[in-house]
């Protein structure tokens, strides 16, 4: 980005003169939705059923919102509600930046552009979508909620355009204020990890919801909407409220509120642009040398590992963990949400030792399509593999560097969840389970990884598979979860047994059952794929690399 955009002449005025830019960035919004459908039909179908849902899902959102009319606590939901509405476009954004090309203003920064004409424009453009038509229909149903008699039907006319433009001015001043960052390698960090947020979120909902239904019901929520009615855009709804009820100062200094943030947020936001456009980025800023520390590739904690291939290929996988942004993402999201499932049913006293098995498995589906983590790189990694035992020690070491983080992690994750739910004496079955499922999954992502390969493309943070493998994805995964249950059923058949009977005495053995079980399985299955992979290596070479 060059200085040049904050000294250029009269800008769009003098540059174009009569030009509606407001216009120009609607009809270019249009044409980028437009031209995005062009050309393949699965982004068509995908586009028209995101569409279709958004709209059937509005509509009984609606409906279901406009039933509340009339009772005791429906301002207290659709205050919250709106709050809820406002949180989610303010950190949306954050989390899914690729969702939206025109959420990053960098790339208008060499054009003649001044700032307040282009957050004109571009809040024009960002009314544009199936965002906005839904929030739409959730203000509506929202306002019909609540209002009552005539100041409360005069309230709610400016209230629903207050509560849009309050949302999507808050995401674009919020997205702009980080863009450096959305469009960074730390946020495409964060954006991956959307995921993990989203586990989470559903697990809070969840315990949140439970509780509830066991305290009182809506009311316990109001005083917190109380506070939250004050909140902008919230605000909006909750003028509508006051006014229906017969407080038209409260819902006059509610409007002021809303208005007044709304001003501030577009002031914000225009601070923004115009730092973003004279402002140099990264990329005009040499990079730094690497550390002595960074240099040191085999010091520090790689010095534990074996020597040779074994070792440089575990290195090699968990570096890909720590530095490749969509390797990262699954293996946080797999840890968290292994240990949040057990945890949160523990605490709610529904759980089962047994669950912690749920962790188990969200990491051992990253032994699944080992070589498309490595996207085009691979072709290195075949340079090296001529025989099948060169195949299988690339393999074993990759099952070893997964099982030197899912071991430990298994142990943590059923010791906690045991320690949660005070039953001791069920520690030895869990874990064995679990250690049977966790060999069982290497077998399978093995045999998947050898004869089920697809490409990860590099581009785009929720692109997982390349057009066209999907099929591949699918079969390699879900068939080897399947087929890992088969493996494992022994032992999950005896664990069932020594229960049912209430043989509690004996369910120890389970642990060194399950030990030796997965040992057994994991090895069998690198034995089977190696010569595989080794058969098959240009083909794998051909399929990982069409990303």
């Amino acid at each position: 980005m060059s200085t040049a955009s904050a000294s250029a002449p009269a800008a769009t005025s003098a540059a174009a003169p009569g030009v509606n830019l407001t216009a120009v960035f609607v009809r270019l919004k249009l044409s980028l939705i437009r031209n995005g459908l062009k050309g393949s039909s699965k982004r068509k179908a995908a586009y028209f059923g995101s569409l279709a849902f958004s709209l059937v899902v509005a509509f009984f959102a609606m409906l279901g919102l406009a039933v509340l009319h009339g009772n005791a606590h429906a301002g207290t939901v659709v205050v919250l509600l709106a709050a809820i509405i406002a949180l989610g476009w303010t950190f949306m954004p954050l989390f899914f930046p690729t969702g939206d090309e025109t959420l990053d203003p960098s790339r208008l920064v060499m054009l003649p552009l001044r700032p307040r004409p282009l957050v004109r424009a571009l809040l024009a453009s960002s009314l544009v979508g199936i965002g906005p038509m839904f929030t739409v229909c959730l203000a509506v149903g929202s306002v019909v909620a609540v209002a009552r008699g005539a100041a409360g039907i005069v309230a709610a006319v400016p209230a629903v355009p207050l509560l849009l433009l309050g949302c999507v001015t808050l995401a674009r001043a919020v997205a702009t204020a980080n863009v450096r960052l959305l469009t960074s390698r730390k946020g495409r960090d964060l954006a991956l990890l959307s995921g993990l947020l989203i586990a989470l979120g559903a697990q809070v909902a969840n315990f949140a919801g439970q509780r509830l239904s066991q305290s009182g019901g809506l009311a316990t929520l109001e005083p917190a909407e109380a506070v939250v009615r004050w909140l902008p855009p919230a605000s909006a709804v909750g003028m509508v409220d006051s006014a229906s009820k017969g407080s038209y100062g409260v819902a006059a200094g509610q409007l002021a509120v809303t208005v007044l943030a709304l001003v501030l947020l577009l002031w914000f936001w225009e601070r923004s642009l115009t730092s973003l456009m004279v402002t140099p980025d990264g990329s005009t800023i040499a990079a730094a040398k690497p550390s002595k520390r960074e240099s040191a590739g085999g010091a520090g904690a790689w010095a534990f590992l074996p020597a040779g291939r074994t070792g440089a290929v575990m290195q090699r996988t968990l570096r890909y963990v720590v530095r490749d942004p969509k390797t990262k993402s699954a293996w946080v999201t797999g840890l968290a949400v292994g240990l949040i499932i057990p945890v949160f049913n523990a605490l709610q006293g529904t759980g089962s030792v047994y669950l912690a098995c749920f962790g188990t498995g969200m990491l051992g589906i990253q032994m699944y399509n080992q070589f498309g983590q490595d996207t085009s790189a691979f072709w290195m990694v075949a340079q090296t593999i001529s025989t099948t035992r060169e195949a299988f020690e690339e393999l074993r070491a990759r099952a070893y560097a997964l099982a030197l983080v899912t071991v430990p992690y298994t142990v943590l994750v059923t010791a906690v969840t045991t320690a949660l739910l005070h039953d001791w004496s069920r520690l030895p079955a869990g874990l064995g389970v679990g250690l049977a499922l966790l060999g069982s999954m290497l077998c399978t992502g093995a045999l998947a990884s050898a004869r089920f390969p697809y490409s990860i493309p590099t581009d785009g943070a929720f692109k997982n598979v390349a057009p066209g493998q999907a099929g591949l994805a699918w079969a390699g995964i879900f068939g080897g979860m399947l087929t890992s249950a088969v493996i494992c059923s022994p032992v999950i058949a005896l664990a069932v047994y020594l229960n049912v009977a209430d043989h509690a005495s004996l369910t120890w053995i389970l642990l060194p059952l399950g030990a030796v079980w997965g040992t057994l399985a994991a090895w069998a299955g690198l034995r089977l794929a190696a010569p595989t992979v080794a058969r098959k290596l240009p083909e794998i070479l051909l399929a990982v690399s069409k990303g």
